[in-house]
């Protein structure tokens, strides 16, 4: 763990939680082979596919036989089918655009991890590993089952184990087995409890080649690099390794066929030239791990150019990602939120990672950019600190003979391709395209919830106009007369308000102030004319009688107001 840590700035991949996805409780995720859509399988049984474009939720399947929490999630091909194992030891297989169930098969045992044939569009045929068992084969036509190897034929060479693994007698262990698919579905590489790697043909059901691994430990997780150039193995003694696979990637079967043709050498046993094949189809790279913490790894994959390795912490509590480089250098360690990570899984293209808490949500960790302005200009030079420029003698002399730019001689007759497609190079493993490969997934639009609010509205303007007919006497005569009299909030609007024409007056909606002079002669007239009360408690008859006025119809009244007023301003 001494190594220099590596620039950051270097590399592509994720470097914090960008946004998180939550619909149920997620506990396993797969992209497709494109990455334009990402499966989840959930608690209650159903599965999900997401748009990873849109972050919209894009397909939902649930099967009332099926309420048992999914182990994985695996894409066919061109993503027409959708793998899913369940704890009820079911294998339940969907078709993506109809989202019908076309099959359901019942194992023996709970499987853990399935994944379908790499090499078929639609294919019959998918590889589980059990909890219990060996892996095995499954028709999904039939429902039958071809139970793989996981031992060398002659137990009695093989070298002693370790003692750690709990069986001496060279039984088969009751521990989970890790196998995967190659590329293209040749052949299978398997990872049994006594630290080997089984290369298994995927017709013939037959061992072709035995990689030992160090330590002897079991091998919990066997994974691919999607250009099927690499193949890395977690191992229970916490240690990730990487080998190399040097088959070639099309026709790996074929090729391993010829060396073990060509391998005539004599051998003390049948298992050392097993291990003689091996070693001409797997080198180890390196192997990584946490010297410090010793910490067992859940999850480890590798990125979509198989540059990076990512392997996540299986410490209860801890979301936490380490990144290695190809080389076996620690690059960077991710600390997400104190949720245990169940599985993870890095976009084929872009530097994203996707994982999965203990909690159900999906979190997606993306690369931190930052804004770059001298890229725009590219003769633009960023300083760390200021620094004393020395002008040129000739920077800025005026030549009226410089040689211009020479222009490109375009040929006007010549014809433009507008048909052909040229590949992009992200897709370069891809050997073949499909034109009915499922991208994106179309929309569903759901239908609109009716909104109660414009009913509510009604109810409540039809009381209003209820409430404002059923009012005092004055207003219904002011309405059988033809006119409308607005509420007033206090005298003091009536008698500052204009009401010369009466169709003014109803449309009125502001109030008409004094100016400040205008307040004082107010003020001081009150002081000296103080308001008149009568006996029946009623106000003075100067403000009564514009409203008795206003009743009738009247306005001479507030005529007669406004002279006055104006009459005390002149004084």
């Amino acid at each position: 763990m001494n190594v220099p840590i590596v620039d950051p700035l270097q590399g592509d991949f994720p470097e914090t939680i960008e946004e998180f996805l939550q619909h149920g409780n997620m506990k396993c995720i797969a992209f497709n082979r494109r990455g334009t859509l990402l499966a989840a399988g959930c608690a209650n049984g159903s599965c999900i596919i997401w748009d990873f474009e849109t972050r919209g939720l894009a397909r939902e399947f649930r099967d009332k036989d099926c309420t048992a929490p999914i182990t994985s999630v695996s894409w066919s091909k061109y993503g027409h089918r959708l793998l899913a194992s369940a704890t009820d030891r079911s294998l339940t297989i969907w078709n993506v655009v109809t989202g019908e169930k076309i099959a359901r098969i019942t194992l023996q045992q709970t499987p853990l991890h399935a994944c379908l044939h790499p090499g078929s569009s639609i294919p019959s045929v998918c590889l589980a590993c059990p909890l219990s068992s060996a892996p095995v084969l499954v028709d999904l036509n039939t429902g039958s089952t071809i139970v793989l190897p996981v031992s060398a034929s002659d137990n009695s060479n093989v070298p002693v184990p370790n003692s750690r693994n709990k069986f001496s007698d060279g039984s088969p262990p009751f521990t989970p087995t890790a196998a995967t698919f190659d590329k293209h579905g040749d052949l299978i590489y398997v990872g049994n409890s006594k630290g080997e790697i089984l290369i298994v043909d995927s017709k013939g059901i037959q061992v072709l080649a035995v990689i030992p691994i160090p330590g002897g430990t079991v091998v919990k997780d066997i994974v691919f690099s999607r250009d099927g150039q690499y193949l890395l193995t977690n191992s229970n003694d916490r240690v990730i390794r990487v080998y190399e696979n040097i088959l070639p990637i099309k026709g790996s079967g074929r090729e391993i066929e010829k060396i073990i043709t060509n391998n005539n050498n004599d051998y003390e046993s049948h298992y050392e030239k097993l291990k003689a094949n091996g070693a001409r189809c797997l080198v180890f790279s390196c192997e990584v791990s946490d010297a410090i913490a010793k910490v067992q790894w859940k999850a480890p994959s590798f990125s979509g150019d198989a540059e990076w390795i990512v392997g996540a912490s299986a410490s209860k509590g801890e979301h936490r990602l380490h990144i290695w480089d190809r080389a076996g250098r620690l690059i960077k360690i991710l600390e997400g939120p104190k949720e245990a990570l169940i599985d993870l899984a890095w976009h084929p293209f872009d530097p994203t990672i996707a994982s999965v808490s203990v909690a159900g949500l999906t979190y997606i960790w993306a690369k931190e950019h930052v804004e770059n302005w001298s890229a725009f200009a590219p003769d633009f030079i960023e300083l760390e600190e200021n620094e004393e420029y020395v002008e040129r003698e000739d920077e800025f002399d005026i030549n009226a003979y410089t040689e211009k730019a020479a222009e490109k001689m375009i040929d006007e007759d010549v014809d433009i391709d507008v048909e052909t497609c040229e590949k992009n190079s992200s897709f370069s493993d891809f050997e073949e395209d499909s034109a009915d490969e499922i991208i994106y997934l179309p929309a569903i639009p759901s239908p609109d919830v009716p909104d109660e609010q414009p009913d509510k509205c009604l109810v409540s303007s039809s009381k209003l106009e209820d409430s404002n007919h059923s009012g005092s006497p004055s207003s219904m005569d002011a309405v059988q007369n033809g006119l409308v009299v607005p509420l007033a909030s206090s005298p003091l609007e009536v008698d500052n308000s204009t009401a010369e024409e009466p169709s003014e007056t109803a449309n009125a909606k502001r109030k008409r102030r004094l100016s400040a002079k205008g307040l004082e002669m107010q003020q001081a007239e009150k002081v000296k004319k103080p308001a008149i009360k009568m006996s029946n408690g009623k106000s003075s008859k100067s403000k009564s009688k514009p409203v008795m006025e206003l009743a009738n119809g009247n306005s001479s009244a507030v005529d007669m107001d406004d002279e006055a007023t104006e009459d005390d301003e002149m004084i």
